[in-house]
């Protein structure tokens, strides 16, 4: 097999009428079947008469510009890598979505409630994602920092207790945490009251800044067991960077890509992309990837070094809240054959349904 080369920056001023249709119909070919085409059934294929013989010859062009190789001897021929790079930046026109697609995504993509909390809606629209492109969708949601309604303390053993904390849009989180010894249920109340009343309407990160601020007051309000109570209560909160910052990675779909499946070889390499979306550090690494311009990106194969050696696309966008900070990203990946003209808009949409969402404060 030949080793496909990098196209030059001039390729599309190389490429006349012909040798461009006939790069289209091989990647189309590719996209939709992930089928070589070969030069007899090419040359049925084209708007102008061109012998099979012919044919070649333009393939033989467009292969010494890297944008097609023939994967076996006396085979038809695929898109490169870099010649699929280039049917998207020159080729593609990205479609809208239809007036049925829009309604399927907002009916999912709504705002949460008791009956559909924000854990069930990223699960929601990542499984819409899988469902209409056929590859696996994900979402990407750091969990944001909730401004302080009411905490409480609630005693389950004699050295641990359930520290509730309730958000201001009715977000509940709850924490375990280790007990002073000696923690009367009287202080346990007190330590509550104090942080009730001192630090409500704050975010947790401000509480501990604030804290230090009130230790003064915490010393001459509270007693030392208390006051070890509400740090404890607000460090098992809050600890952390916020390169540390929980961040929820969902994908649903991951049996799609189990299909078409050519043998052992594909398999590894699925393995491969499933042991890289396992990993902690894959979070932060997509979110980048969807940070790094505006808008939908597409990375096919080894542009993004996370998913290179499984061979897969990623086309993913980021999604901001009002502040204009990117709290998550939502996207597709699959194999390089994804449809990418029909995908683009699915994910573009969804990300401003999100980015609707988190300006609301959800």
């Amino acid at each position: 097999m030949k080793s496909p080369k990098s196209p030059s920056k001039d390729v599309t001023a190389s490429l006349d009428e012909r040798s461009r249709e006939v790069f289209r119909r091989i990647v189309e070919t590719y996209l939709e079947s992930g089928d070589p085409l070969g030069s007899r059934n090419l040359s049925r294929l084209l708007p102008m008469s061109l012998s099979p013989a012919s044919v070649r010859n333009v393939m033989a062009d467009l292969e010494d510009l890297g944008l097609i190789y023939s994967p076996h001897i006396s085979a038809g021929r695929l898109p490169t890598q870099q010649g699929l790079r280039f049917f998207v930046d020159a080729f593609m026109q990205v479609g809208d979505l239809t007036a049925e697609e829009r309604g399927s995504i907002e009916r999912q993509i709504r705002p949460p409630g008791p009956a559909q909390p924000m854990e069930n809606l990223l699960t929601e629209a990542s499984r819409m994602l899988s469902g209409l492109s056929r590859g696996a969708g994900l979402v990407i949601s750091a969990k944001n920092d909730p401004i302080l309604k009411h905490v409480e303390f609630i005693r389950l053993e004699p050295t641990k207790a359930l520290a509730v904390l309730v958000g201001e849009h009715n977000q509940i989180e709850n924490r375990i945490i280790d007990l002073p010894v000696g923690i009367t249920a009287s202080q346990l109340t007190e330590a509550a009251n104090f942080l009730n009343a001192n630090l409500a309407g704050q975010t947790l990160p401000e509480l501990r800044t604030q804290l230090v601020k009130l230790k003064q007051q915490v010393a001459g309000e509270l007693d030392t067991l208390s006051q070890d109570l509400v740090e404890r209560g607000l460090a098992v909160w809050s600890g952390g960077s916020d390169e540390e910052k929980p961040t929820r990675l969902i994908v649903r779909g991951r049996a799609n890509l189990l299909e078409g499946l050519a043998g052992s070889e594909d398999v590894d390499r699925l393995r491969l992309l499933f042991d890289d979306l396992e990993r902690k550090e894959s979070l932060i690494e997509i979110l980048n990837l969807a940070e790094s311009g505006p808008g939908v990106r597409i990375f096919i194969g080894s542009e993004n070094k996370l998913f290179s050696l499984s061979g897969s696309s990623l086309i993913v966008a980021p999604y901001r809240d009002g502040e204009d900070k990117i709290v998550g990203a939502v996207g597709v990946i699959g194999p390089t054959r994804l449809n990418y003209s029909r995908i683009v808009p699915m994910v573009d949409y969804t990300a401003q349904l999100m980015a609707r969402l988190a300006r609301s404060g959800l």
